[in-house]
């Protein structure tokens, strides 16, 4: 589904009234994206082991690689993932994976402009170890798993991936449907092959572009291209869909020329934006309150 611009504004009027919760200062800049190779950021995600360090990776266009860089900005190494193709990377998230205690990326190339893929795809490899204080690198990343999706209707555009880091559980969010529509799947296997999703429930606006799960588990981020928001998940909730139909809580962005990534930071006490082009800020968000 198509949505104008008219109903577009609409939508960030609406949600712009909705409640206040979690309170976070005003965005502070933690650094400039280094690389000049990061032309067109589209996924962003905090390392949860790798103290500063941060996993990004360019939109459509680009070859299947990752980018590590500092919260600073610093450009720390390119990850080639063998075997894996990149069609419209859009997202990244990370979470645990087939062998227990190892932290995994996983990258959702997941875009879909015509609307017409038949499926999707998230890679998942483990995370490689990276110090900010090492020279960059370029790498060559191996056991690569493609976990091929399908949606249970029709084919979607989507551009957020979001990873539960209790069990690994697949968040897909779409970006054209009015409202957003939230897909999910388990992934239960060491080699899971290809699956079919679950819709779940809706995000109460459109044009939802990034998201993330806080490592605590608590918490779920997601914006747009001019507003973000947190649920809270509460004793009562275990699973993310029940806690999308709670009240969100809208949080502050900076202006950006095309900001479309967001992550919590490596604890969940603050998050990350940044946009696409070349050289772009890092903005930080800390948390002022609960």
């Amino acid at each position: 589904m198509r949505y104008s611009y008219f109903t577009m504004m609409v939508l960030l009027v609406l949600s712009s009234a909705m409640a206040q919760g979690p309170v976070f200062q005003a965005p502070k800049k933690s650094g400039i994206v280094e690389s000049g190779l990061l032309t067109e950021i589209s996924g962003l995600v905090a390392s949860r082991t790798q103290t500063k360090v941060l996993w990004a990776h360019n939109d459509s266009g680009d070859t299947p690689r990752v980018f590590a860089l500092s919260t600073s900005g610093k450009h720390l190494g390119i990850y080639n993932l063998v075997g894996a193709q990149a069609i419209d990377w859009e997202d990244i998230a990370i979470g645990p994976g087939p062998v227990a205690g190892e932290s995994y990326l996983y990258i959702g190339d997941i875009g879909d402009n015509a609307q017409k893929r038949s499926s999707i795809v998230v890679y998942r490899v483990k995370e490689p170890k990276v110090n900010i204080n090492q020279a960059p690198v370029e790498m060559n990343l191996e056991g690569v798993e493609k976990i091929t999706l399908h949606y249970p209707d029709q084919a979607h555009d989507s551009e957020v991936l979001m990873v539960d880091p209790k069990n690994s559980d697949i968040y897909i969010v779409t970006k054209r449907d009015i409202p957003s529509r939230v897909y999910t799947v388990k992934i239960s296997d060491k080699n899971p092959a290809v699956l079919t999703m679950k819709y779940k429930g809706d995000i109460p606006w459109a044009a939802v572009v990034g998201g993330d799960i806080s490592p605590t588990r608590d918490e779920i981020i997601v914006r747009g291209y001019f507003n973000a928001f947190i649920w809270q998940r509460s004793q009562r909730f275990d699973l993310w869909e029940e806690v999308f139909s709670t009240q969100p809580y809208s949080i502050p962005l900076e202006y950006e020329p095309q900001g479309e990534a967001i992550c919590f930071d490596a604890k969940g006490k603050g998050y990350y934006t940044v946009s696409e082009n070349t050289h772009q800020p890092l903005y930080y968000f800390a948390r002022i309150s609960e």
